[in-house]
């Protein structure tokens, strides 16, 4: 049987090129926004994937020109004595978008599919639970009318641990560093089979998954906000506007593993 080759990532951008390209997908979200406060839509992105892919910078540059008051960024810390003890789902639900609002979760209820499973923070039966209720949790908020994007941020080992000592060695960064993070390339296959079964039990018509090819961040930047224009209509868009790159963003298919696709 002949061996699948994984297509490669294109090649990496000039400065210049990266910066003009940003410049003009974040007019172009400027015009989504509008689009979004004009008729009181919705918008929820989610974003997931190991320590050191890139959720912060990616959510940054997607934010960066957006109106403050109808954008909002959540990341939750551990939850408290109280919201260890209420409905999983509860403590995320106050940040859900309201009408006009566009929403990007740091991390989400995915946490218990994923850290807190490998970490050992919640039990077997709690996972369970979670990944049997959450297709339906999700599909309560699309039939209210929130529209949900879910993006899968993956990252090779090598890469991990690169961003991961770069971290660790800049003054300004020292806010990222957890102790979660140094565990982190010691659990590799523990988060690889924890990511796996996440996948394939949250990925559904309604509120797929969409992974991204996340070594190259540049990259993964402007192809991540390339999909959510494509997915979001509003008027005037950019003719030229480029689809995503589907060697770097493309829909999750348990296929893709076999191709490469998705870190082992």
């Amino acid at each position: 049987m002949a061996k699948i080759k994984t297509p490669k990532l294109p090649p990496p951008l000039t400065h210049h090129a990266y910066e003009k390209t940003m410049l003009a997908l974040q007019i172009e979200l400027v015009k989504l926004q509008r689009q979004v406060i004009a008729h009181g839509l919705r918008v929820l992105i989610i974003f997931e994937g190991r320590d050191a892919a890139g959720k912060d910078g990616t959510i940054k540059r997607i934010v960066e020109y957006l109106s403050p008051r109808d954008t909002r960024v959540v990341a939750l810390g551990p939850p408290s004595e109280r919201e260890q003890h209420i409905w999983y789902f509860q403590r995320y639900v106050p940040y859900l978008p309201a009408s006009g609002e566009i929403v990007l979760f740091n991390r989400s209820w995915y946490n218990r599919a994923g850290v807190e499973r490998v970490m050992g923070f919640c039990s077997k039966a709690e996972t369970e639970e979670f990944l049997e209720t959450v297709p339906h949790f999700e599909g309560l908020l699309k039939r209210s009318g929130i529209t949900v994007l879910k993006y899968y941020l993956d990252i090779s080992k090598h890469e991990q641990k690169h961003r991961l000592a770069a971290r660790r060695k800049d003054p300004l960064k020292q806010w990222k560093l957890s102790p979660i993070d140094a565990k982190a390339p010691k659990l590799w296959k523990a988060y690889s089979k924890a990511r796996d079964a996440m996948l394939e039990r949250s990925h559904s018509v309604v509120t797929p998954w969409t992974i991204v090819r996340a070594d190259d961040k540049d990259l993964a930047r402007l192809n991540v906000i390339r999909d959510v224009l494509w997915r979001l209509d509003y008027p005037n868009r950019l003719r030229r506007l480029h689809r995503p790159d589907p060697a770097v963003v493309f829909p999750y298919d348990t296929g893709e593993r076999t191709r490469g696709l998705i870190e082992p």
